[in-house]
């Protein structure tokens, strides 16, 4: 049997960051201890394993941390979300809203085959907007969204409510 390890002693509390009221979840701990990242990224997989899921989707950059290491334990492919202007390939693009303006995420409109079951991958579930327009952006090229899979989830942020047609598994509440 595999050991026990408190995730939560790796996640480092920062307050007051990145501005004064904010309290900060801070990975880098659990990302530098090789056990405790090995079980995120086993407890995110978990449930996904041998349902078929043909691509991991994340958002940069923290996503990609997790993202593409589920995609290689899931025996899936990998697909990048990035901010605009980043992909050298043609492009799908969805713009969406922050608190503090607008954001553009983009993927390569030939990035997952059309019916494609994708599984969706972020260290963080907070408000849930740009987690909706990751999944939009993969439904709008062609993907079917089999799930989505965070590390933490700020539960006081009612990030969920943005994400209701979805499985949305969490390893960590706040």
């Amino acid at each position: 049997m595999a050991e026990h390890i408190n995730l939560k002693s790796y996640i480092r509390d920062v307050p007051d960051w990145p501005k004064q009221g904010i309290l900060f979840r801070d990975i880098t701990p659990l990302l530098a201890e090789s056990k405790a990242l090995s079980m995120s990224i086993d407890a995110l997989c978990c449930g996904f394993e041998n349902t078929g899921i043909d691509y991991v989707a994340a958002v940069e950059a923290r996503g990609f941390i997790f993202g593409s290491v589920v995609a290689e334990k899931l025996n899936a492919g990998f697909v990048p979300i990035r901010k605009k202007g980043k992909l050298p390939f043609k492009t799908e693009s969805i713009s969406y809203d922050l608190e503090y303006g607008i954001d553009t995420l983009q993927v390569h409109s030939d990035a997952v085959e059309k019916g494609a079951k994708v599984l969706m991958v972020d260290d963080l579930l907070a408000t849930g907007g740009t987690m909706a327009a990751a999944c939009e952006l993969i439904e709008k090229i062609g993907g079917k969204i089999a799930g989505i899979a965070f590390l933490i989830e700020l539960s006081d942020l009612n990030g969920r409510d943005k994400l209701p047609n979805y499985e949305v598994k969490t390893v960590l509440s706040y």
